[in-house]
Formats: C-alpha cells, sequence, structure tokens
C-alpha cells in the first residue's frame, strides 16, 4: 500500500474534533486510509445494501450497535444519519468518535452544514501525488505523457490495472450510481456526451453558451450538470485572481479534472504515444500541475489558494498561488526550455510591482535552474519542490 500524504493530519484532527470527514473522489482511497488510521476502529459500510436499509429504518437502532469509535463508510447514502451524529457527539464529547466518508462534496450538502457545523474537521482525499507514487516502483522513470495517460487512482497503481480497463468502469459505475443519487438525470447518453466535451475544454474559460449548445441541452440545464460534476468530484473551477487590481481582469473560472487520466480517457486517447501529438496535451499538463499543488492543500487540511490570472487583453499567467506575496507560475509542456517561455514575466512584474522571485516557470523539461534570476522547475522537480 502506499503511504498516504494526508495520514499524520487525520489523526492529529481526530484528537481536536469529534468527528473528522473525508471526502473526494470514489475510490481515491477514503476507506482504505480510514481504516489504516483508524484500525482499532468499529467500521460499517452504507454500501451494504442491509446495512443501508437498516440505516434508513431505524438510524436510532443503527447508531446504538456501534457505542464505540466508528468508521461510516458512505455517508451520503445516509445523510438522515447526521443529525443523530450531532446528538451523540453532543452527549458524549468525545473527540474523534466517528470518522465518516462520503464520495460526494459534503461541504455542498446542507445537511452537513446544518447537523455537523463546528463538529466536523473535512478532509479532501484526491488520488495519488507525485510524491506519494515515487513509493511506486519505476516512477521516476516514466515520462509526463505516461504519468499524465495513467491518471493517479491507487487501484491503477497498487493493482497494476490497465487504464484502458479501469476508466470505462469507473465512469459507468459513475454515471449508473452516483449521478442518480445526486440529480434524476434522464437522458445519461446525453449527460455522458457532456462529460465528454468538458473534457474537451479541459484547461480553458468555460463557456456555459457554447457548451451547452454543443450538447444540445439548455444553458441553465449546463449549470444543473457542472454542478452535479463538482459535488462528485469529476471537475474543478479555478478561478479567476482579481484580489486588490482592476476590473480589467476577467471573472469566468476555468474547468480541469481531478483526474488527467480519466480526461484523458474521455478525449478518447487510447495510450501516450497518442497523447504525446494530442492537441490538448498542454492542457492535460497545465491540469497535472494545478492538481498538484490543490492536493498539497488538500493533504494539509488547506482550503485552496490557487488562481488564474488574465485581463481583458488576452494577457494570462496559469497560475497565481495567493499569499503574503502572490506567486505567478507559468506552465508550459514543451520539454526544452526557451526564453519565449517567460514572455508574461515582465507584465506580471510590471502590473504587480511584486519582486522578480514572485515569478517562475514549470516546464515538460527534467532539468531545473536559474534563468537571468527566474527560476525553472522541470515537472519532476515541481512535485519535489511543493514538498
Amino acid at each position: 500500500m502506499i503511504k498516504r500524504q494526508i495520514t499524520e493530519k487525520l489523526l492529529l484532527l481526530s484528537t481536536k474534533f469529534p468527528v473528522v470527514t473525508i471526502t473526494g473522489p470514489r475510490q481515491s482511497g477514503k476507506t482504505t486510509i480510514a481504516k489504516y488510521v483508524f484500525s482499532n476502529y468499529d467500521y460499517v459500510s452504507l454500501e451494504n445494501p442491509d446495512i443501508r436499509l437498516l440505516a434508513v429504518e431505524d438510524p436510532k437502532g443503527f447508531l446504538q450497535n456501534h457505542p464505540d469509535k466508528c468508521i461510516i463508510d458512505e455517508i451520503q447514502q445516509v445523510p438522515e444519519l447526521l443529525s443523530y451524529i450531532q446528538t451523540i457527539v453532543d452527549n458524549e464529547k468525545i473527540k474523534g468518535r466517528f470518522i465518516l466518508t462520503g464520495s460526494q462534496n459534503l461541504l455542498l450538502s446542507e445537511k452537513v452544514s446544518q447537523s455537523l457545523a463546528g463538529r466536523t474537521a473535512i478532509m479532501r482525499l484526491l488520488p495519488l501525488n507525485c510524491s506519494e507514487l515515487r513509493q511506486h516502483h519505476g516512477f521516476d522513470k516514466i515520462t509526463y505523457e505516461e504519468h499524465i495517460f495513467k491518471g493517479s487512482y491507487p487501484a491503477i497503481h497498487n493493482d497494476n490495472i490497465k487504464p484502458g480497463d479501469f476508466y470505462p468502469a469507473y465512469l459507468e459505475t459513475y454515471i449508473q450510481r452516483d449521478v442518480r443519487k445526486i440529480q434524476n438525470i434522464r437522458n445519461l447518453m446525453t449527460f455522458t456526451t457532456f462529460i465528454k466535451l468538458c473534457a474537451g475544454r479541459n484547461g480553458q474559460i468555460i463557456d456555459l453558451s457554447s457548451l451547452a449548445s454543443d450538447a444540445g441541452i439548455s444553458i441553465n440545464t449546463a449549470k444543473e450538470w457542472i454542478s452535479v460534476l463538482e459535488a462528485s468530484y469529476i471537475i474543478f473551477m479555478l478561478h479567476p485572481y482579481y484580489k486588490n487590481f482592476s476590473k480589467r481582469l476577467i471573472k469566468t473560472p476555468k474547468l480541469y479534472f481531478y483526474d488527467t487520466g480519466l480526461a484523458a480517457f474521455l478525449l478518447g486517447i487510447e495510450n501516450k504515444e497518442q497523447l504525446s501529438t494530442h492537441y490538448l496535451k498542454g492542457g492535460l499538463f497545465e491540469n497535472h500541475i494545478i492538481l498538484e499543488l490543490l492536493k498539497q492543500r488538500y493533504n494539509s487540511g488547506k482550503q485552496t489558494n490557487i488562481y488564474y490570472w488574465r485581463d481583458n487583453k488576452k494577457n494570462e499567467i496559469d497560475c497565481i498561488i495567493d499569499g503574503a506575496t502572490p506567486k505567478a507560475l507559468e506552465i508550459k509542456s514543451g520539454k526544452t526550455f526557451t526564453k519565449e517561455y517567460l514572455k508574461m514575466e515582465k507584465y506580471w512584474l510590471r502590473t504587480t510591482t511584486f519582486e522578480k522571485d514572485s515569478f517562475s516557470l514549470v516546464y515538460g523539461g527534467d532539468e531545473s535552474f536559474s534563468f537571468l534570476g527566474t527560476k525553472i522547475l522541470g515537472w519532476r522537480d515541481f512535485c519535489e519542490h511543493l514538498q
């Protein structure tokens, strides 16, 4: 089993909060990490139809069957339990009483907001990051094309499942089980087409009108379906950075996938060679780098601080990392550095008046170095640089 970076944070939070909730994409490793970190806890899965029926029909009796510390897997199956869990933790006042997991974005759930506000820590577990994958034999020898094509789901790396076998099954399970529970979508074929159209817009500023038109649905339906994909950890939005700057900046978000392997599959890419010449290779590489930043934040229990920058003259910087001094990061998939990659550096420094070290570049090559005082990071070194 590949050790997850979230481990120590989960242990710490279980000493501070009565409930710890682990949320994230289906098959990102939530159950595995919960069982590993809290191996002395009772465990119950609401995926089991008999157990789920008991929880629905007799929630008090269900919870009385687990008087000790307990992991409740897939809590979104029976959200009504949350009110009863609230009563228990308020009465018992025991830290780490419940560990909950869910494959829907529980931050979007009114039940959690109402019932467990102030009582639960929420950790998001995404698929494996590069540092975790370094534990896997051979990772340091693969190209970024192979890494992007494979994606980061634990089953692919732990169990050596081929992407061509994993992702079709993953998509089928997601659509048949998760989507129907989030929203009553009747035309699943059109919804599948919609997901593929989203993959074709990976790394791009989202245009709901164009997306709806191509899918043959209304703009309101497109908005609803985007929300479904966000709630179930298929896609996320990278919002523009415009704090303390003029209104000339674009305020529409960009669309990315939580896993590059799934995005590549949806694009019809069948191997790393096809990816090498694909028109969206740059967008997928950008997606990968953004994901590494996001995983670092989430593994530390922090909210995202990642944005992008684009003004009304189409000057764009791929990534802004917010902080006391915001950092600008340009992302280029090319494997050979060229000074043209830094053409936005002067614009950034002139517009913001920040210091030169606030701008850096990550590219698809292996070498890292400084160019005229600007930090240039190869894609592997960038991942290590985050740790």
